[in-house]
């Protein structure tokens, strides 16, 4: 199973690993699924979680080993397909990235993109919806 997960799904995961979306995020492991990432998502998750405003909630170190993990972990695709298709145009990276690495589902908490699901046959679920089948 391949899966990609969206940088929300990422900040909340650090901010309460008991989440829907830290629960989400750590079944991968345990189930044997790739987690695939592009440079593109990779940089936008760094972009994210690094944001200052985290700083009162986790210490820069916490976050930047996390994401260390997180990227040595992941399978880097690189985007061979490209689609302008959200109403979000920064959300289409995601698009990207599940149709040139073959993606099984798109794992996220925004509405820009769980409106499109199924994304040319790829399921964009929540968090929720995804423990609720695994």
């Amino acid at each position: 199973m391949r899966l990609i997960f969206d940088s929300n799904v990422l900040i909340r995961t650090l901010l309460n690993e008991h989440s829907f979306s830290g629960q989400a995020f750590l079944k991968p492991g345990q189930l044997g699924f790739d987690v695939l990432i592009s440079v593109s998502t990779l940089a936008e998750s760094i972009e994210v979680v690094m944001r200052p405003k985290f700083d009162k909630y986790l210490p820069k170190a916490t976050r930047q080993l996390f994401l260390e993990e997180y990227e040595a972990n992941g399978i880097k695709i690189k985007v061979t397909r490209q689609v302008k298709a959200c109403r979000d145009p920064k959300d289409d990276m995601y698009l990207d990235l599940a149709l040139s690495g073959k993606a099984d589902f798109i794992i996220t908490n925004d509405e820009d993109l769980l409106v499109l699901n199924p994304f040319e046959n790829i399921p964009i679920i929540t968090p929720k919806e995804f423990l609720e089948r695994f």
